[in-house]
């Protein structure tokens, strides 16, 4: 990353941007860091280029760039007099200003790193898999710092009052809300833009302005259906997830690991907990769907790489780890390479159906590396 003269690390807020830039430069001696929320450092840079010449020889961390569009040509200027690596590292709470405006201005001169909340593999040293399931991986509710509920009361406020409106969405709180609460129980359910429309009273368009503002936001994740050259009746719409599965069991009412036995969401708790970490961690130049037909074939995620599906994932919680007739029809006619049944527990074994069944840290550790 530190080949390029920018980096932009973005993704939600709280999620440790600005700890993540200040370990990139480590290396580097000299570091100034300025915060665009900060008055004090947005009067630093009322005159930008001026000041960000003074200390061409430190690396400048910018974090909430998108509140300041006018820095990108100055950027741009200023590095193409200097192409010296890591000389800015800027931090951004959202994905669509920040990547739209620079690639603008700074194609070629910079990489985008997203990070997302914890991972398992960061974290299953020390904690157990129904740690960050439950309370979902932000690092302060996730490390007990902050009291859970309390925490996640406040960031969704925030969210909700103040991040969503300063990206553009001009929209009443309480619908942000009650959206949000309601895309929760649709969570690992195929989007019904209609029923969600009529139930808030609101136009279909107005759904869609606002789930593009939530997607962008890196609070939900819609993964689209696998339909390429394939002659069935495909589902077309999208399924939702809430990204950070402590926040979709904050809306959910749940306020300990034990009540979410038994609740109807069980299942599909778990398929968005999974699908996270496996989108997360997919190796470069994949791209991830889910498959379904009208006919009853299905699976949760399918890989493609060279433009064709490589491998299907179907995700399980419970006892029963053997695909379904759906699956078997999927692997079918999708032709997979690779075909896996990810459960909870620590498994390891291939089934005659042509499955391997892995548990989730197994799998994410040997065998999605090679995917």
């Amino acid at each position: 990353m530190l080949y390029f003269p920018a980096i932009a690390i973005t993704g939600p807020r709280q999620v440790g941007k600005t700890t993540l830039a200040k370990d990139l430069t480590k290396e580097l001696k000299n570091l100034i860091y300025l915060d665009l929320e900060s008055p004090r450092d947005i009067n630093k840079i009322a005159d930008a280029e001026t000041f960000l010449q003074q200390h061409a020889d430190k690396t400048i961390v910018i974090d909430e760039v998108q509140r300041n569009k006018t820095l990108y040509p100055i950027l741009r200027s200023l590095i193409d007099k200097d192409k010296k690596p890591g000389r800015f590292v800027l931090l951004g709470s959202a994905s669509p200003d920040l990547i739209r405006d620079s690639s603008e201005s700074l194609a070629g001169r910079i990489a985008y790193l997203e990070l997302s909340p914890f991972l398992l593999p960061e974290i299953m040293d020390q904690f157990t898999v129904d740690d960050l399931w439950f309370r979902g991986g932000f690092p302060e509710p996730f490390l007990k710092n902050k009291p859970w509920l309390l925490w996640m009361e406040n960031f969704i406020k925030t969210y909700i009052e103040r991040d969503l409106p300063m990206l553009g969405l001009k929209a009443n709180p309480v619908l942000s809300e009650r959206l949000w609460s309601m895309l929760a129980h649709y969570h690992g359910n195929i989007l019904n833009m209609n029923e969600l429309s009529k139930s808030l009273e609101v136009s279909v368009n107005t759904i869609k302005s606002y789930l593009a503002f939530f997607e962008n936001s890196y609070l939900i994740r819609l993964l689209k259906p696998y339909h390429s050259n394939i002659k069935k009746r495909i589902v077309k719409s999208p399924k939702v997830y809430i990204r950070d599965s402590g926040i979709l069991h904050y809306f959910l009412g749940l306020e300990n690991h034990t009540e979410i036995f038994g609740h109807p969401k069980l299942g599909a708790s778990w398929e968005g907990f999974v699908i996270e970490q496996i989108l997360n961690l997919m190796p470069p130049n994949r791209k991830a769907y889910y498959y379904r037909t009208y006919d009853g074939s299905e699976m949760d995620i399918v890989i493609e790489k060279g433009g064709k599906p490589f491998a299907a994932i179907e995700i399980k919680y419970g006892t029963d780890t053997r695909p379904s007739k759906g699956n078997i029809l999927a692997i079918k006619t999708l032709e997979t390479q690779h075909n896996f049944l990810v459960i909870k527990e620590n498994e390891d074994y291939f089934t005659s159906e042509n499955f391997r069944v892995s548990g989730i840290e197994l799998f994410l550790k040997k065998y999605l590396p090679e995917l």
